[in-house]
Parts: C-alpha cells; sequence; structure tokens
C-alpha cells in the first residue's frame, strides 16, 4: 500500500471512529475516559493525526460496540505497511513534524544515510538476507531520506557521537562518501549537525537513541528505539525530561562550525585510508 493510500485508509479510520462514537452519543472526553487515553486524543484518532495502539483499538470496539471492526481494520493497516511494526507510526509521524531534533549514539541517522551506508548496515545485520531483500531496505530508507529535500521539510537538528565518525562502516570509501554527503548537507543549510566529542566524557542518554518530534497541532513525542522495539512517549513530563537531556548534549557537543570541521578531517582520513586523496 503506498504512503498516499495508508494515510488515506487512516483517515477513513477516523472518520469511521467519529461518525460511529456520535452515533453512540458520547464524546471526545467520555470514550477517552472509557478506553484509557485522552478526549484529545481520541480527536487525533479522528483527524488521522496520531495512530491508536492494538489495545486501545479493540477497547474502542468494546465501547462501540462494534464487532472488531477498529481492531480488524488496524490489523489490516500494520500489515500492509513497509516497516516494521515497532517503526511504523513513528515514521508516520515523522513526515507531519515541523521539527525534529536527533540524537544518534552510534549509527549515522537514516535520514541522513547514504545508499551505499545504509546497504552496509542492512548487510551486517542480515548476513543471510538475498540482494533483492537489501535492495527494497535501502531503497525504502532513501524514500525516507527524500524528506529533508521537499520544500516542507522539517527543521532538522542531528547531535552525532564522535563514535558515529570513527567506526568504519563499509568500506573506507564509504565511510568518506557518508560523511561528505553529511557536509554538504550541512553547507546548503539543510540540517544542523553537532559532534559529541570523545572528550566530553560521561553524558546523558549514552548509548540510546533518541528522536524529538514536534508538530504544528499536536503535542511533541519522542521516540526511543532499542533491540527491534520501539517506543512513542508523549507524556508532557517525559517529554520535557527528554528534551532537557538533549539540550544539555547540545550544549556539551563541539559548535556547529567546529563540529563540520571535524566530520570533514575524519572523511579526509577515511579517504587516505582507501588511496582517493
Amino acid at each position: 500500500m503506498a504512503n498516499g493510500s495508508r494515510q488515506a485508509a487512516w483517515e477513513f479510520f477516523g472518520t469511521e471512529l467519529k461518525r460511529r462514537r456520535e452515533d453512540a452519543g458520547i464524546t471526545q472526553v467520555g470514550l477517552g475516559e472509557r478506553v484509557f487515553v485522552s478526549g484529545g486524543y481520541i480527536g487525533q484518532f479522528e483527524q488521522a493525526i496520531r495512530r491508536p495502539q492494538l489495545d486501545v483499538a479493540k477497547r474502542i470496539d468494546d465501547e462501540l460496540q462494534t464487532d472488531g471492526f477498529f481492531e480488524r481494520m488496524w490489523r489490516k493497516l500494520i500489515k500492509e505497511q513497509r516497516y516494521a511494526d515497532y517503526f511504523a507510526h513513528a515514521a508516520e509521524l515523522e513526515r507531519l513534524a515541523t521539527s525534529i531534533c536527533e540524537w544518534a549514539p552510534a549509527v549515522v541517522p537514516g535520514l541522513l544515510q547514504t545508499p551505499e551506508y545504509a546497504r552496509a548496515i542492512y548487510l551486517a545485520s542480515n548476513p543471510l538476507a538475498t540482494d533483492g531483500y537489501i535492495e527494497e531496505m535501502v531503497s525504502l530508507r532513501m524514500e525516507r531520506a527524500q524528506l529533508l529535500k521537499d520544500a516542507t521539510r522539517p527543521v532538522y537538528w542531528a547531535l552525532l557521537h564522535e563514535v558515529v565518525l570513527r567506526v568504519p562502516v563499509g568500506s573506507p570509501a564509504v565511510m568518506a562518501q557518508q560523511l561528505d554527503h553529511i557536509a554538504a548537507m550541512v553547507r546548503s543549510r539543510e540540517v544542523l549537525v553537532q559532534v559529541l566529542p570523545f572528550s566530553a566524557g560521561a553524558h546523558p542518554q549514552m548509548g540510546k537513541l533518541m528522536r524529538l518530534m514536534e508538530f504544528e497541532d499536536a503535542p511533541p513525542t519522542v521516540y526511543t528505539e532499542g533491540v527491534f522495539s520501539g517506543n512513542l512517549l508523549d507524556d508532557p513530563a517525559v517529554v520535557k525530561r527528554t528534551q532537557a537531556d538533549y539540550d544539555h548534549l547540545r550544549a556539551a557537543a563541539l559548535p556547529l562550525e567546529a563540529s563540520l570541521a571535524l566530520i570533514e578531517s575524519a572523511a579526509e582520513d577515511y579517504r587516505r585510508c582507501a588511496g582517493t586523496t
């Protein structure tokens, strides 16, 4: 299912939710109380801004007596999605964000990756996968990366630990190309990138990838990722604490110009290793 069709399907989900809720004479706040979310979230489900979790869809069916309609539709949409279950919702929200602030402790963030770097990552994670599967995954990641080329792209600010620059992924030539790509995006003012150097020592969120997303008409959200798992967190207190951690990381990182210089220096080191200087 293409992105546009999937979004239209979620909009239908929301329209049906609103129609059936109103037919039952229940307000958004009232339904929210019954299924253990806020009335505002029910409104966001109805506008296809947010996707309910499966357990919430089931509870909606119970409260509206819809004979499993919302559960079945949820399962169909999730089954046909192009991303892993734990990341699919985050990928949808990514396209709606007005601002994305990302902390990458070990790997270049997906939105900044080159095809060659992404291919090396997927091969390392899937050593027995077919070429077709690897190329499909790379293509999907490059499709995501187009977000930063759009005229309506979000403000994107990435913090990279120096580990990201120093751990070779693929060949030295692949790493040189990847770091050159990041530097070019910085120089063309498409993104903001800072590097947290080894000398910074201990820091908040050590080893934990995180992404803060802000939206025009919805509360901010934090996405964190683990081993084959991901969490979307939108509790205001959690978001506030995560934002504070991100601000501390940003303060400890090298300034923008010094970060760019370090990225370009690392790229030159890889070029020398590759014998392409």
